[in-house]
């Protein structure tokens, strides 16, 4: 018998095309959630519980969607935050701009209509601030 050897890294050789196997969807991990922080409170969220505002060619806007293109800032729903980061500047510091009196004034009546009013909830632990 003329004989054959088979040497233990003929054996693990693997083929460079194949791909890997993907994770079954039930595998008991959980996804991945966006998280996004306040422009005014530095409170970490999820993207989804936050409001974004994006700087656009033609002005700041309100993106519901989050998709709009455009260099984006995100506050959360608490009408406080929106006053100070309009009073404070943090807002146009995010977007790189500088608000015209009419984009405050539309977003104070957005924070009319978005922001809670009731803020007993949150707590002093929780990183909000309460200034004036």
């Amino acid at each position: 018998m003329d004989g054959v050897v088979i040497t233990m890294s003929m054996m693990t050789m693997t083929s460079t095309t194949s791909k890997p196997a993907k994770k079954a969807a039930s595998s008991g991990r959980r996804r991945h959630v966006p998280q996004r922080t306040c422009v005014s409170c530095r409170r970490v969220l999820n993207k989804r519980e936050l409001h974004r505002l994006v700087r656009t060619p033609d002005g700041v806007k309100y993106d519901p969607t989050g998709k709009m293109a455009g260099r984006g800032a995100y506050l959360c729903a608490s009408r406080s935050c929106w006053h100070n980061a309009l009073r404070q500047g943090s807002l146009a510091r995010a977007l790189k701009t500088v608000l015209t009196p009419e984009e405050k004034a539309m977003l104070s009546e957005l924070a009319t209509q978005l922001g809670r009013e009731d803020e007993s909830a949150l707590t002093a632990t929780d990183g909000h601030r309460s200034d004036g």
